[in-house]
C-alpha cells in the first residue's frame, strides 16, 4: 500500500504547528545522516551488572518452565509462526524476507525504504516481527533455567547474523521507533539471562560490533521520538526501550543523558496515554496489555539500576493493572475493542502462556491484589523474574492504597467503557467513548455503541477483530468499519471518516447518558452519538439477570434514513434464522448451551458467512488470522425516532 499525496495532505491537517515544526527537523536529520553517519565512541569493556538475583530461577512455577522449553525445542528445531504464517527457518533465518508474499525488503538507506508498500517490501509486520527478538528472549531464558548451552549458541548465532545484516540505518529494521525499542529491550533480557554462560561478555560488552548497534540503536531513539499526532504506545515502547538500555548497558558518555530524557518521556507520555480510570486512552484492548508490559519492564530495569523512579510512573502502572482486573470477563478475557496485533512488550514464556492472567499475576506481585480481583489460576515465567527486579513492591499481605477501587469498577467514564454483568457469567461490554486518542486515532474503529457478549468466556455477539493494517486495504477497512461492528449504520456511510489505514479524519463523538452497571437485578446504559448528523443514534441495552436477558433498544432521530443493523456472532456459534429470530448453539466443556435472538421485525434480516466482495461474515482470532464466521444484517428504513429492539435470551 503505497500513500497518495492525499493522503499526506491529510495527514498534514491533523498535526499542529509544533508537530510539523519537529518533523521538518527529522527530515533534516535524516538528510545529514545520509551522507555522514554518526560514529559511536570506541567503547568495549564495559560490565553489565543487572542479573537476576539469586533464587529467581528457583521460583519460576515448574508447569511454566516446562511449557517455556517446550517452546524453545519448537524453535530451535526452526518452527514458529507469525501472526498465521508458519516458519521453518529458524535454524537460520533471512532477515530480509517475508514468508508470506515471498518478496525481500529492498537494501539501502533506511529512510528510503518504501515500508509501507507491500509490492516493493513485502508485509513489513512480518519482516519486523522475527527481528524483535522476542524468540531470542524465549531462547535465553530456556538457558537460564536448563543451563543447555544450545540455547545460548543459537541465540548469540543469530544475533551476530542479525547484526551483521543490518549496519547501522541500512535497511527496513531502522525505520520505526518502537522496532528499535523493544528490540533494545529484548538484547538487555537476553544478556541478563545468558548470564552464567561463558560466551555472554564476548558476545556482548566485549564485542565492538554488539556495542556499536546498541549505541546506534539508543542514538537514533534519541533523534527521532514519536511526536505529537503519533504519541500513541509507539512513544511508550521507545522509551522503555531506551531507558533499559542505558540503565543496563550504561557504557557510553551520554548514558546518563538517555537515561534521564527515557526516564521523563516515560513518565509524560505513560500519564498521557491513560485516562485517569487506569484504561489506555487508545481504547485498543491489545494496546493497553502492551503498554503495561513495557511500563513494568522499564520500572524493574531502573530499579535494578538503582535509578530513581517518579512515583507517578508505578501509579500509573497500579490503575492501569486495577482496569484491566475490572473489564476482563470469568475467563479472564479482556474486550476485543479497537485495534489488536499481537504485540508484546516482554516475551520469556511458552506459547500456551495465558497474556492477561500472567499480566494480573505480576500486578499482584508487585501492588498487591485486592479483593474483588479475579482469580489468576496459570502460572508464568515473566512474573518471577520481574519480580525479582522491582525493589518497591509492597510485602505480601499490605493493604491497599486508598484510592484503589473498593470494589470492581463496571463503568469507566473517562473511556467512555461500560461492563454489564448478570447470572451465568454474562459478560456485555458497552461502548459509549471516545472515537480514539490524538488527533489521527490511529487504532480506533468505527464502533461507536457497539456492543461485545459473552456467556462464559464464549463470544456470543462478537467484536470481529483487526486482521491486518498494510497491503490489504479492503480487509482493514473492513474490520475496522462500522458495518464489521455490532452496531447501526445509515445510508451507508460511517459514523468517523477514515484517511488512511491509520488515520481519521472525523471523529463520532459519543456520550454515555446513564450507566447502571452495579444494579444486581437489571443492569442498564444507554448513551448516543452524533457521527450521521444531523441524525442522532441512540442505543438502550438493558441486562436482565433474572430473565438471563439481553435487551438492545436502537433509535435513529432525524430525518428518514436507510439503516442496516449488524449483529457478528463468535465462530463457536452456529445460528439457524428464520424471519426475525435466529437459534443459537454453541458447545463448551462437553455441553450444549443455547440462545435465542429476537431481531427488530421491521427490518428484513439475512445471515452472512464467509463472503469476500465485498468482506462481511469473518472474525478474526488473532493478527494476520481470519475464519468465517456468522453475521445477521437488518435492512430497512429509520424514520421518526421508531425503536428497534433486540432481545438476546440465555438457555442452559
Amino acid at each position: 500500500m503505497t500513500m497518495s499525496p492525499g493522503w499526506y495532505l491529510r495527514r498534514l491537517s491533523r498535526m499542529g504547528p509544533r508537530e510539523v515544526g519537529d518533523r521538518a527537523g527529522d527530515a533534516l536529520r535524516r538528510r545529514r545522516w545520509r551522507s555522514a553517519l554518526p560514529h559511536g565512541p570506541s567503547v568495549t569493556g564495559g560490565r553489565f551488572t543487572s542479573t537476576l538475583p539469586a533464587g529467581t530461577i528457583a521460583a519460576v512455577p515448574p508447569d511454566a518452565a516446562k511449557r517455556l522449553v517446550a517452546e524453545a525445542d519448537r524453535l530451535m528445531a526452526g518452527h514458529a509462526e507469525f501472526f498465521g504464517v508458519a516458519r521453518e527457518d529458524l535454524a537460520d533465518p533471512d532477515w530480509w524476507h517475508d514468508p508470506k508474499t515471498g518478496r525481500r525488503a529492498p537494501r539501502g538507506y533506511a529512510f528510503d525504504v518504501p515500508y509501507r508498500d507491500e509490492e516493493a517490501v513485502g508485509d513489513v509486520k512480518q519482516i519486523w516481527e522475527l527481528s524483535r527478538h522476542q524468540y531470542l528472549t524465549v531462547l535465553a531464558a530456556a538457558y537460564a533455567i536448563t543451563g543447555d548451552d544450545r540455547y545460548a549458541e543459537r541465540v548469540a548465532q543469530h544475533l551476530r547474523s542479525w547484526w551483521a545484516a543490518n549496519p547501522p540505518l541500512r535497511g527496513v529494521h531502522w525505520i520505526s521507533g518502537i522496532e528499535l525499542g523493544i528490540r533494545l529491550l529484548s538484547w538487555v533480557w537476553i544478556r541478563r539471562l545468558l548470564d552464567g554462560w561463558p560466551g555472554v561478555a564476548t558476545l556482548f560488552e566485549n564485542n565492538p560490533v554488539a556495542v556499536n548497534q546498541v549505541w546506534h540503536h539508543q542514538r537514533w531513539l534519541a533523534a527521532f521520538p514519536s511526536r505529537g499526532s503519533s504519541a500513541n504506545n509507539h512513544v511508550i515502547a521507545e522509551a522503555a526501550g531506551q531507558l533499559a538500555a542505558a540503565c543496563a548497558f550504561a557504557w557510553f558518555p551520554t548514558s546518563a543523558r538517555w537515561r534521564f530524557s527515557a526516564l521523563r518521556s516515560l513518565e509524560r507520555h505513560l500519564r498521557d496515554n491513560t485516562f485517569a480510570s487506569g484504561l489506555n486512552r487508545e481504547l485498543a484492548t491489545e494496546y493497553h496489555g502492551l503498554v503495561l508490559e513495557l511500563g513494568l519492564a522499564a520500572v524493574a530495569e531502573a530499579e535494578a539500576a538503582g535509578v530513581p523512579v517518579p512515583a507517578s510512573i508505578p501509579d500509573v502502572l497500579l490503575r492501569m493493572t486495577d482496569a484491566l482486573a475490572a473489564i476482563v470477563d470469568n475467563r479472564v478475557r479482556p474486550p476485543r475493542q479497537g485495534d489488536a496485533d499481537d504485540g508484546h512488550g516482554l516475551v520469556v514464556d511458552g506459547a500456551d502462556t495465558d497474556r492477561w492472567a500472567s499480566l494480573l499475576a505480576t500486578g499482584e506481585a508487585v501492588f498487591g491484589r485486592l479483593d474483588w480481583w479475579p482469580a489468576v489460576t496459570g502460572t508464568d515465567v515473566r512474573t518471577p523474574f520481574l519480580a525479582a527486579l522491582m525493589r518497591t513492591r509492597p510485602r505480601s499481605g499490605a493493604a491497599p492504597a486508598k484510592d484503589r477501587p473498593a470494589s470492581r469498577p463496571g463503568h469507566f467514564a473517562d473511556a467512555g467503557l461500560t461492563i454489564l454483568r448478570g447470572p451465568e457469567e454474562i459478560w456485555c461490554r458497552c461502548d459509549g467513548g471516545p472515537h480514539g486518542f490524538l488527533s489521527i486515532a490511529a487504532h480506533a474503529h468505527a464502533d461507536a455503541l457497539s456492543v461485545e457478549v459473552r456467556h462464559d468466556g464464549v463470544d456470543v455477539l462478537a467484536d470481529p477483530g483487526t486482521f491486518c493494517y498494510h497491503g490489504q486495504p479492503e480487509w482493514r477497512q473492513y474490520f475496522r468499519s462500522t458495518l464489521g461492528h455490532n452496531t447501526l449504520r445509515l445510508d451507508g456511510d460511517e459514523q468517523s471518516l477514515s484517511g488512511g489505514p491509520f488515520l481519521w479524519t472525523r471523529h463520532a463523538r459519543s456520550r454515555v447518558l446513564y450507566p447502571d452497571a452495579s444494579a444486581t437485578g437489571t443492569a442498564r446504559w444507554c448513551a448516543e452519538h452524533e457521527g450521521y448528523r444531523p441524525s442522532m443514534h441512540r442505543r438502550e441495552v438493558e441486562l436482565n439477570s433474572s430473565a438471563r436477558e439481553l435487551r438492545i433498544v436502537d433509535q435513529v432521530r432525524g430525518p428518514r434514513r436507510t439503516i442496516r443493523l449488524a449483529f457478528h456472532l463468535g465462530p463457536a456459534i452456529a445460528a439457524d434464522l428464520a424471519g426475525e429470530r435466529a437459534a443459537l448453539t454453541w458447545g463448551l466443556e462437553g455441553e450444549t448451551r443455547s440462545a435465542t435472538l429476537d431481531l427488530p421485525g421491521q427490518l428484513s434480516w439475512r445471515a452472512h458467512r464467509g463472503e469476500s466482495n465485498p468482506p462481511l461474515g469473518w472474525y478474526s482470532p488473532g493478527f494476520g488470522r481470519k475464519e468465517p464466521s456468522t453475521t445477521l444484517i437488518g435492512t430497512g428504513f429509520a424514520d421518526g425516532g421508531e425503536a428497534f429492539a433486540t432481545v438476546l435470551r440465555f438457555f442452559g
